[in-house]
């Protein structure tokens, strides 16, 4: 349940209301807006009557919520979350981030790899120093020495790593080592343990959806991290298992516009999982710029077939180069001013949305 309150409430008389229903047991979740301030009233609302609400001088009206994630929810939360990643970073509320760079940290090639991607204009560097891998016998990831060599180079390149996390075991880790972004793999969406070990952090998690996940479960995975505090969640759209076998997995464009209407988090796309295939993945990412993602997460290789894991669908730095001039003029056309004071409808960028494919760097939107 929602209640929408009137602009002309004072602080005073917000908070009392605030009070006045969480001394009835219930949790609030307020959201403050350009227009209008929410009140989010969390737990079982059939025991508050929407008329007593309705009937306090500074609610203007009631909604009840009937989707079971609460803190997620557009209706919570109207504006788009804007995700601090660091490094003057920010993703979300028309900030478009590319998040580039290696399947696995290998050693210093990933060194070559960063300076390449950064050079074509990604904002954030990627590399999985732990693997999950199908096969007990695959390669599992440097470790935490593949954390330190992540770490050493977006610090040289002023950029915010983000990295996958499998153990909540490893929270303090990564805290201790600095990494920005905390990625929750598409094999530990539903791994709730970790989501809340993560949620207790106000580190950024990036929440990729799980192989046979639906929406929902994406948005209630996110949910799981918001309840422990951590507002900082961006989601992430990377394939879903379908009958088709020509393709690794099935990208569903359509989640993004879907998770735009019911929820205020970001949401960026990766080709290269969806796909599974070099060939595809920049089709793939067009598709997902146009469908109106906040970002991208692209594999990059310089020498994909010599790569330790997922070579086959990773760019070479050229490729991505020439992938990201594409994505530009993508992002210049779903971003511009139609002249009636709309965009087109992509998204929710911002009126003053720049051409570039980052518009938020250390100039920053």
């Amino acid at each position: 349940m929602i209640a929408v309150v009137k602009e002309s409430a004072t602080p005073e008389q917000l908070d009392h209301l605030i009070k006045w229903i969480e001394g009835r047991g219930f949790k609030t979740n307020v959201s403050k807006g350009e227009n209008e301030t929410i009140v989010g009233i969390i737990g079982d609302t059939t025991k508050i009557d929407p008329f007593l609400l309705e009937s306090m001088d500074i609610v203007e009206r009631v909604q009840r919520v009937s989707e079971p994630f609460k803190k997620a929810n557009r209706k919570f939360h109207p504006e788009d979350t804007v995700v601090d990643c660091g490094h003057g970073i920010k993703i979300g509320g028309g900030n478009f981030q590319v998040i580039a760079g290696p399947c696995s940290v290998e050693g210093d090639n990933l060194f070559r790899i960063a300076r390449a991607v950064k050079k074509a204009g990604a904002t954030m560097l990627r590399g999985g120093a732990f693997k999950p891998r199908t096969s007990p016998y695959s390669f599992q990831g440097m470790g935490a020495k593949g954390l330190d060599i992540l770490m050493e180079a977006g610090k040289e390149l002023d950029m915010p790593v983000v990295t996958e996390i499998m153990d909540p075991r490893d929270v303090e880790l990564f805290m201790d080592k600095g990494v920005d972004v905390m990625q929750i793999g598409a094999r530990n969406f539903q791994n709730f343990p970790l989501l809340k070990e993560v949620g207790k952090t106000r580190k950024p998690v990036l929440i990729k959806r799980g192989m046979s996940g639906t929406i929902d479960e994406l948005l209630m995975a996110a949910e799981y991290v918001m309840s422990e505090g951590n507002p900082n969640v961006i989601l992430c759209e990377r394939g879903i298992r379908t009958f088709e076998t020509r393709t690794r997995n099935t990208l569903d464009v359509n989640a993004i516009a879907v998770v735009h209407y019911l929820s205020h988090l970001p949401i960026v796309g990766d080709p290269s999982h969806s796909t599974g295939y070099t060939r595809y993945v920049r089709p793939a990412a067009y598709a997902a710029c146009a469908a109106g993602a906040d970002g991208l997460e692209i594999e990059v290789h310089d020498h994909p077939s010599e790569a330790w894991s997922d070579g086959a669908q990773a760019l070479t730095p050229t490729q991505f180069a020439d992938a990201m001039k594409r994505i530009a003029l993508i992002r210049k056309a779903i971003t511009a001013d139609l002249g009636d004071g709309e965009t087109s409808g992509a998204g929710t960028p911002t009126a003053d949305q720049p051409s570039d494919v980052a518009s938020d760097t250390k100039a920053g939107a």
